[in-house]
């Protein structure tokens, strides 16, 4: 039996375990090296394509995209690290160009770093295909693509990993082993969200040697993510990017491993922040007259079946500097990110703060022990080594991945459940369950341990 065989009959064998949360190896054999690619080589693909350039176990085979400048900029990377050329798909500008790349039957896995609207269909294409997907975030638009998602990865038992990088953060690994530690006592209270100004992100001047900044212009006139993230502020209202809050909160409530989402509901403020952004800087400008649909702040709160709240907000519209804003709060005690602060009752002085970085540097999880240094340099303060080296590591040991396809799609299912909560007047809704009652089976181990 080929060895893809073989990896994809027995994941389809582990599907049960891997459903009951069972912990190591269950696909077979281990694997020393990787052969991937890649659809999508813009700003964020470039950014995960350098992490496996500096790896010895990865051979970047192909690079897709339809974008002749991105592409471009990808090889240019490539050849600078030394490594031989990939096989390119995308160059006659075909949309479909991946699905080619897919049929090509030379891929270990794929990393997808496209525009949001496009994750669904290729992660089902990938797995369908029996390529294993490692999925940057938002794993879906519609409540429908996330069952897609789901049963397409159980139907042909592919690997899924969603590529939330945030929940490798030092920080958040750190206040995960706290949590275990029973630092704060039983969990109660959480939040977190995306409160970051992205106005010069979904706005410029459409040149792309200025890729923020620089113009109003967005959708076939902006570049980048102006060229296509802007459209969903303009016809989309709700919690549009949830998974760098709800992340790690589910992590820290075993959420789908003994633990499910029950309530969501979704409120928005008025839509002001784009608007005034292109008549300050272009009140003449044809896109000074759209009308934005997506509120500037839009707050989510969920309940979930052992009795914790948690709330996420959404901000990217307004003057602000960026935090996640998450709060972990539990019968002895909490932490605060935006303070960088831990109280906890009977170690910490009454009513007063204590630094994280003496909690941090006792709870240091062992993963960032082990590869801090090897991550220095790495996007987003080392989380993105993370990322991908879970993903790596995984499927070369053929284990279960450490952010699974339930993992993705209950975390990226809020922002059409907001969308349809705030449609409905912010209605409170049913969460679905997306383990169709697996969840109270499912062991609430959150595979970040050290094998990552």
């Amino acid at each position: 039996m080929k060895r893809r065989e073989f990896l994809l009959n027995s994941a389809k064998a582990g599907g049960a375990a891997l459903a009951a949360g069972l912990a190591g190896p269950v696909f077979g054999a281990a694997r020393e090296r990787l052969r991937l690619g890649m659809i999508g080589t813009g700003m964020r693909g470039q950014v995960l394509l350098k992490e496996l350039l500096r790896r010895d176990d990865v051979d970047v085979v192909a690079l897709c995209d339809i974008e002749p400048v991105m592409l471009g900029q990808a090889l240019a990377q490539v050849e600078k690290a030394g490594k031989p050329r990939p096989q390119v798909y995308g160059e006659d500008r075909d949309s479909r160009a991946y699905r080619r790349m897919l049929d090509a039957r030379q891929l270990d896995g794929v990393i997808i770093a496209t525009p949001w609207e496009w994750h669904a269909p290729m992660a089902i294409d990938a797995m369908r295909a029996r390529v294993p997907v490692g999925c940057e975030v938002v794993a879906g638009i519609t409540l429908q693509d996330h069952w897609d998602v789901l049963d397409t990865q159980i139907k042909t038992g592919t690997p899924y990993m969603l590529l939330e990088n945030v929940c490798f953060r030092r920080d958040v690994m750190a206040v995960l082993q706290m949590v275990r530690a029973g630092v704060f006592g039983e969990i109660e209270h959480l939040q977190g969200g995306y409160q970051h100004d992205l106005r010069a992100v979904k706005l410029n001047g459409g040149d792309a040697a200025h890729t923020y900044g620089g113009g109003v212009e967005f959708g076939s006139k902006g570049w980048s993510e102006a060229r296509w993230r802007t459209e969903h502020s303009v016809r989309r209202n709700g919690e549009l990017y949830p998974s760098h809050g709800i992340g790690p909160c589910a992590m820290y409530t075993n959420i789908n491993r003994g633990n499910r989402f029950t309530r969501i509901n979704s409120f928005a403020t008025k839509a002001r922040g784009l608007h005034d952004y292109i008549a300050s800087q272009a009140p003449d400008h044809p896109n000074a007259r759209v009308k934005f649909s997506l509120g500037d702040v839009v707050t989510t709160t969920l309940a979930t079946a052992n009795g914790e709240t948690i709330i996420l907000q959404h901000d990217t519209s307004l003057p602000r500097p960026y935090s996640l804003g998450f709060r972990v709060q539990g019968t002895k005690g909490l932490w605060m990110d935006v303070n960088q602060g831990v109280h906890v009752e009977g170690v910490s002085k009454p009513h007063s703060w204590d630094p994280f970085q003496v909690w941090q540097d006792k709870y240091d999880h062992p993963l960032w022990r082990r590869y801090g240094e090897r991550a220095a340099g790495a996007g987003h303060g080392g989380m993105d080594f993370f990322v991908i080296h879970a993903f790596i590591e995984a499927l070369k040991a053929e284990a279960p991945m450490p952010i699974d396809v339930y993992d993705a799609v209950t975390w990226s299912a809020i922002t059409p459940l907001s969308e349809q909560s705030i449609k409905q007047g912010f209605q409170t809704l049913d969460f679905p369950d997306f383990t169709r009652g697996a969840w109270n089976k499912r062991k609430p181990i959150f595979a970040f341990d050290d094998r990552y």
